[in-house]
């Protein structure tokens, strides 16, 4: 299995692409903003063949270049439905600073083709099978993506691209709309905490990590574990 991933130019945004092996199809997962030339690279240099897009949310940093993506390719968007309306409208997840910021004239269309996630589905894509779990707190569609980590070079038996639900250390923030901290911590300890050890986290920002390093470390999930120690603060994400 083929893995590969870098960070987006803005925001520090994870792309990550998935194969059964070099010369495949393949799945891109979140194309950001000003990816690209990279993607492009990345799909050149492994004879690469997108076959569809898997959105972990509908926030602009990881859905800024979904419509190029699919669009040149003629392939289907997937995110779920609870955040569909951003693909048409981003400013409807941003807050009033980032919609400031972006100057409330994004240069931005959705997909022509965009397929509906739901929590439990089994996605057989580009060779690769996927499962969705929706996991709702940083906005309301955000979803989780595992698929079998077998002939990675992590060795694991599953990887779980996890959006901005899991970080290294921390979590995805709760204050932007369509966010909220109860359900985050129920998806923390409902998604996450039965998830095994050995899982590889592939997150939103930021270095992959392992749902036992986490289990072991992170605040929020000791938190929802029902540990003692310090109160978490630090959230991140868009």
């Amino acid at each position: 299995m083929f893995v590969a991933g870098f960070p987006a130019d803005a925001f520090g945004t994870n792309c990550y692409v998935l194969a059964p092996a070099p010369g495949e199809q393949c799945v891109v997962v979140d194309p950001g903003i000003g990816v690209l030339d990279r993607l492009d690279d990345l799909l050149r240099e492994h004879r690469l063949h997108p076959a569809a897009v898997l959105l972990t949310h509908g926030h602009l940093d990881h859905t800024f270049s979904v419509a190029p993506v699919c669009g040149a390719r003629g392939i289907t968007a997937y995110v779920h439905p609870a955040d569909r309306e951003m693909l048409a409208d981003p400013g409807k997840g941003l807050s009033v600073d980032l919609n400031q910021m972006f100057g409330g004239r994004l240069p931005y269309t959705e997909p022509e083709d965009v397929a509906e996630l739901t929590d439990g589905a089994t996605l057989a894509l580009a060779g690769l099978e996927f499962t969705v779990d929706h996991a709702p707190g940083h906005t309301g569609g955000s979803v989780l993506f595992r698929t079998p980590g077998a002939g990675t070079h992590w060795a694991a038996e599953q990887l779980c691209l996890a959006g901005d639900v899991l970080f290294a250390g921390s979590i995805g923030r709760t204050d932007l709309p369509g966010g909220s901290m109860p359900a985050m911590l129920s998806s923390l300890r409902e998604k996450i905490l039965p998830l095994a050890d050995d899982t590889v986290v592939l997150p939103g920002h930021g270095p992959e990590t392992t749902i036992g390093r986490e289990r072991a470390t992170n605040p929020y999930l000791r938190q929802v574990a029902g540990h003692d120690g310090p109160q978490p603060t630090a959230l991140r994400g868009l």
